[in-house]
């Protein structure tokens, strides 16, 4: 007779040592944190939403399994692109051996090649900047200003693009997010195409960039934020995907919190980073958690992990684990 096992018992049988015994102990630790009432962030770099993490990341958040995101202004905006312009984007499989004449017949055809894959720039990055720039005029008009992702719920929770979508909206993490009015920070905005975008419009003289709240208002936005989430159970947990200040940004509130406030607050509870980053050499994306302890980010205590992996891979193995929506059958 065949039985059904989940995809976290598949870990618990298939993965015993060295990076794939990293990914199944942090995953059941990340399940415990949740048992136990904790809450969530995720810190996300690299370009995981042109590599479709939405079809596992939407439905960690629309489960309340994410409870707060700290992001780059590229997977904020590759999210949207995914969902407007999914059937344009091309897949380039064989991407290892192209030349540079290659690449430049690419640029010529309006894509931008991320690895495999390519965001075509008329059906994305043209069918969204009318309707941001829309919203940017009207909050300068208003007197109002916005931090860069509530543009962007705004014209989710709006509706008035619906009629545009390519993807599937179940696979839009910043769609589920804007449904929820998820907590969210995106530092360094500014690097992010709509960013730059934003910055000739301002350059232009065509809109104020009195207009979008700054970097520093997101740590004082995290200050409150953080606090009020770490209230629960063991804690706020850290599930980082890559590096660089997708991660740096948000792991600073605790220590700033501390030190710059001068007020309690409570550790982070849980910490988990997926890597290819190599380690040390100064690089903050290599670092190890222990070196998080020097700076007071991390304590000896926190349940810690780093799996040195491809995120494409690791990140929606441990979400569906977590979601348990599967059962494999063993014959």
């Amino acid at each position: 007779m065949s039985k059904g096992i989940s995809v976290l018992d598949l870990f618990k049988k298939l993965f015993h040592n060295f990076n794939a015994r990293q990914m199944k102990d942090a995953t059941i630790a990340f399940k415990k944190h949740l048992d136990l009432g904790g809450k969530m962030l995720l810190a996300m770099a690299g370009a995981m939403s042109s590599a479709q993490l939405g079809v596992t990341l939407a439905p960690m958040i629309r489960q309340k399994k994410i409870h707060i995101i700290s992001t780059t202004g590229a997977n904020l905006e590759e999210s949207i692109f995914r969902l407007v312009a999914h059937e344009s984007y091309k897949d380039y499989p064989d991407y290892r051996y192209f030349t540079k004449e290659d690449d430049q017949k690419i640029l010529e055809r309006g894509e931008r090649r991320v690895t495999d894959t390519s965001i075509p720039e008329e059906e994305a990055f043209r069918v969204v900047e009318p309707i941001i720039l829309k919203r940017w005029k009207e909050a300068e008009k208003s007197g109002k200003r916005f931090f860069p992702h509530e543009y962007f719920y705004q014209i989710l929770n709006s509706g008035e693009f619906k009629d545009k979508y390519e993807g599937d909206p179940e696979h839009c993490w910043l769609l589920e997010a804007a449904k929820q009015n998820l907590p969210m920070v995106v530092p360094g905005w500014e690097d992010s195409t709509l960013g730059n975008i934003f910055a000739g419009y301002v350059k232009a003289g065509e809109v104020s960039a009195n207009v979008m709240k700054t970097g520093v208002e997101y740590m004082v936005y995290l200050y409150e934020q953080y606090q009020e989430l770490a209230k629960a159970g063991p804690g706020l947990g850290f599930f980082q995907i890559g590096g660089g200040i997708a991660g740096d940004f948000p792991i600073c509130v605790v220590p700033s919190i501390k030190y710059d406030l001068k007020k309690p607050v409570r550790p982070w509870g849980y910490f988990c980073q997926i890597s290819d980053s190599t380690t040390s050499y100064g690089s903050y994306s290599g670092a190890t958690p222990n070196e998080k302890i020097t700076w007071d980010k991390l304590t000896k205590d926190t349940p810690m992990f780093v799996i040195e992996s491809d995120a494409t891979i690791v990140a929606p193995l441990i979400f569906e684990a977590i979601l348990d929506r599967y059962n494999i059958v063993e014959k």
